[in-house]
């Protein structure tokens, strides 16, 4: 019975598996060049084959709009409506803190105004 545990246990140490995994991505586009150059670090994000049709009729005919072209169009003008609310509202900060400080600096002014005045000879004295 010795023996048999033995070589089962021979069998199995060799029949281990070694797996190798690389968590790494693998960039085959040279990012510094194109940052460098000012482009997208996706060459098919932005460009003719990406924003142009992908056929054109020859009568003049309006192209209808890809689904991808469609869905950027959408984004795009959320983005700019974002963009206009988001100025309205800094305008809206600006006005109120001009407003705010204008009217602090009233209150300054009619608190300096309302503080108490000489009175008897030393109101004459100021007139003179």
């Amino acid at each position: 019975m010795l023996q048999i545990t033995k070589i089962c246990l021979a069998n199995t140490a060799s029949l281990t598996v070694q797996r190798n995994l690389a968590v790494t991505a693998v960039r085959s586009i040279d990012q510094k060049w194109r940052a460098g150059k000012g482009l997208p670090e996706n060459p098919n994000a932005f460009g003719p084959l990406t924003n142009m049709p992908d056929y054109t009729f020859l009568d003049g005919r309006p192209t209808p709009l890809g689904a991808n072209q469609k869905r950027r169009l959408l984004k795009q003008q959320e983005i700019a409506a974002k963009i206009v609310e988001l100025s309205g509202e800094l305008e809206f900060a600006k006005e109120r803190h001009e407003r705010l400080k204008t009217e602090a600096e009233a209150e300054k002014q009619r608190i300096l105004q309302n503080k108490l005045k000489p009175k008897g000879h030393l109101l004459l004295k100021q007139k003179k």
